[in-house]
């Protein structure tokens, strides 16, 4: 996977677009493969400015983002999926990439909680995260608070996720802060310049030992400069005479109401001139001094007042020079607010200013540091966004049939909905049609017609047979068999067995036993499995991890709790996730004795052995495999201590209990249980399970008989 660059900004004003894009040159000219990404656009509409300056200035193809109002909806309706959403967007923006520049939201309706956000966007793309600001007029000081405040909810300035800050506009006048920015003095007006390590001493105070100054742009009045076509826009003018006004900059604008003597200074490259249609003195002079080679930005008549025609006759020389003249409908004081409020960003259709802005940044950025970090290996952080993404990506691609015996009940029925609708997998409810239409309208579900239904009266007969050859070394007889595939778990696992199912997900009303059961009876343990066992997948807040084995086995002996970490580390593979598996007990390595700790040490002793590939270490307590401060103190020798992702817990009693404080204290989204060792995918439902659970349990069956299927082609 690509690294990923989250840019977090500070406000607006600060040149946030600007600097993403600048960063995408800069990484391109160290010979990366750069990729820029926005999830959601700036606009109402998905046409976003960000993404076509850099289609125009880089000639990359960006993914289109999520327009804002659309964005906005899914944001209250279902946050979870619109994070689904942006990560969908990531990888395929991610395809081909070293790197991937993200630009996240700066205002919109989110303006409340957009820090929030952005942070959870961050976490759910596994990005590192640089905040962007600007000095302005705060002290340095004050300015280290801000950058605090901006880093704070992605983990703050000590996180390693935030390694370091971008300052922009340094030396910007006091003006700059206001939007009447185009007011200049003229010394105000040349572009400042300072280095990266001027800019280090300068606010060396900032940084910090894992917090550092990666980019420092001055302040460059150019890179502000609309061209005169974007400022007619904005007053609605009506030109006069269009002249140059696509490629003149404005560099500041004067508002002319003085006699021609006192406002000739007024007269300089780049400037704007506002005056009423009927000051025939300043048309002159202004003309004059195009005549004579001044390259004025242009002339703007207010009031809807255009100069007499004998006047005008006489600027025809003016232009000719190519300025632009136009006419506002505003009074001269309206004209006057109406460019205070001019809106300064760089828009769509102005490339060359883009360009010159992407220039300056690149140009002003630590490229040495971003090269380390873009090139250096790292293990990614699977969020859980990106892992229910990868889930139902995958569930998709198998197009497995998956069968629900609890066909009737409300929950499953709306989950079986969800996932034919969205192609997760086949679907099949298995209780009585008429029954199943009845709980539906009730719930106010209507059933999609690719949905399934069996109904187990007219099939059951069909199964008597074959269940009655695999069971009858049991003393099972006939009508025993008849009786028994009156259950219909019993009667879905006939189904799977007989490769009529893919696989089945049952306990939504059923206890783990009777799903588990039928299971050990007709399908029986994998190749090299001689227990079944289970496992949660824990969405935490920035990972994902699991943990196992919390349903199954009450008190596994060391050679079963073994098997359990083996089991469980191979299912973080399948998924996607590391596995580093960390053997729970209350003592950590040598430090405790006692049965209890004796067993697990000799089970990780087992697991070594028999897996030796694997990162397996224990005993070890929960704080030492999962928190790395606490790692360094109590194992720091250890390759999983503070680094664990599968959590192997010596007993059902505490991992039980210990996944449900985790679910219901934390809040906590946990899938599962996922059923381990069988020869094909059942999978078994908390009984509290909300409609998401069997939705995410269904798609992890079906990656499980995915890959059941290809390793029975492979025998």
């Amino acid at each position: 996977m690509p690294n990923t660059l989250f840019l977090a900004p500070a406000g607006p004003g600060i040149g946030y677009t600007s600097v993403t894009m600048g960063l995408v040159r800069a990484l391109d000219r160290i010979g990366l493969r750069v990729s820029f990404l926005k999830p959601i656009s700036s606009r109402e509409e998905s046409t976003d400015r960000s993404v076509a300056l850099i289609e125009q200035t880089t000639g990359l193809k960006p993914q289109t983002p999520l327009a804002r109002s659309d964005a906005l909806g899914l944001y209250r309706r279902d946050p979870d999926q619109l994070m689904e959403e942006v990560v969908k967007l990531h990888q395929a923006a991610a395809a081909g990439a070293d790197v991937v520049i993200v630009e996240g939201l700066m205002s919109s309706e989110l303006q409340s909680s957009v820090g929030r956000f952005n942070a959870t966007m961050a976490e759910s793309l596994d990005a590192t995260v640089i905040p962007v600001a600007t000095p302005g007029p705060y002290s340095t000081g004050e300015l280290g608070g801000l950058l605090d405040i901006v880093a704070r909810p992605y983990g703050g300035i000590e996180s390693e996720r935030v390694p370091g800050f971008i300052l922009t506009k340094i030396d910007a006048p006091e003006d700059e802060r206001s939007e009447a920015v185009l007011t200049f003095r003229e010394a105000e007006t040349q572009p400042r310049e300072i280095s990266l390590e001027d800019a280090r001493e300068r606010f060396g105070r900032l940084e910090q030992e894992n917090f550092k100054l990666l980019g420092a742009v001055p302040w460059d009045p150019g890179l502000i400069a609309p061209r005169t076509v974007d400022v007619a826009r904005h007053l609605g003018g009506r030109a006069l005479y269009a002249g140059e006004q696509d490629s003149r900059r404005v560099r500041r604008i004067a508002l002319l109401a003085r006699r021609v003597a006192n406002v000739t200074d007024q007269f300089t490259p780049g400037s704007l001139l506002v005056t009423p249609g009927d000051r025939d003195d300043i048309i002159l002079a202004v003309s004059a001094a195009a005549v004579q080679g001044v390259p004025l930005a242009g002339l703007v008549f207010t009031s809807n007042m255009e100069p007499d025609p004998r006047i005008w006759a006489l600027c025809r020389p003016a232009l000719a020079t190519g300025l632009p003249v136009f006419v506002v409908p505003h009074s001269s004081y309206d004209t006057a607010m109406a460019l205070s409020k001019l809106d300064l960003e760089v828009p769509a259709d102005d490339p060359e200013r883009a360009d010159l802005g992407m220039d300056a940044v690149a140009s002003h950025v630590d490229l040495d540091w971003f090269r380390r970090h873009c090139t250096t290996e790292r293990e990614p952080r699977v969020s859980p966004h990106a892992f229910r993404y990868r889930l139902v990506q995958r569930a998709q691609a198998a197009n497995q049939r998956i069968v629900l015996p609890e066909g009737d009940e409300p929950r499953t029925i709306n989950a079986a909905n969800q996932c034919t609708e969205r192609g997760i997998a086949r679907c099949a409810l298995i209780a009585d049609p008429n029954r199943i239409q009845r709980v539906a309208t009730r719930h106010g579900l209507a059933l999609p017609p690719a949905l399934e239904i069996i109904d187990p009266a007219v099939v059951r007969s069909r199964y008597v047979d074959e269940f009655y050859e695999r069971r009858k070394h049991k003393g099972i007889a006939r009508p025993m068999a008849e009786e028994q595939l009156g259950d219909n778990v019993v009667l879905g696992t006939m189904m799977v067995e007989l490769d009529e199912a893919d696989g089945l997900v049952s306990g939504a009303v059923h206890t783990t036993a009777n799903t588990i059961r039928p299971a050990l009876q007709l399908i029986k343990t994998a190749p090299g499995s001689s227990i079944v066992s289970s496992i949660f997948f824990m969405l935490l807040s920035r990972q994902v991890v699991i943990y196992g084995d919390c349903a199954v086995n009450p008190d596994p002996s060391a050679e079963q709790l073994a098997e359990i970490a083996i089991q469980s580390a191979d299912s973080a593979i399948a998924f996607g996730l590391p596995a580093r598996v960390a053997m729970i007990s209350y003592s950590t390595g040598e430090s405790g004795s006692g049965g209890d700790v004796d067993k697990v040490r000799e089970a990780t002793r087992l697991a070594r052995e028999r897996r030796p590939e694997l990162a397996i270490d224990g005993p070890l307590q929960y704080d030492a495999a999962a928190i790395p401060d606490v790692a360094k103190s109590k194992a720091p020798d250890s390759k999983v201590a503070g680094r664990a992702t599968v959590f192997v817990f010596p007993d059902l009693n505490t991992g039980n209990t210990t996944y449900k404080a985790v679910q219901r204290s934390a809040g906590v989204v946990s899938i599962g249980p996922m059923l381990q060792g069988l020869r094909k995918p059942v999978n078994d439902l908390s009984r509290g399970a909300l409609v998401e659970d069997i939705v995410y349990t269904i798609a992890i069956t079906a990656v499980q008989a995915a890959k059941s299927h290809a390793a029975a082609d492979e025998q």
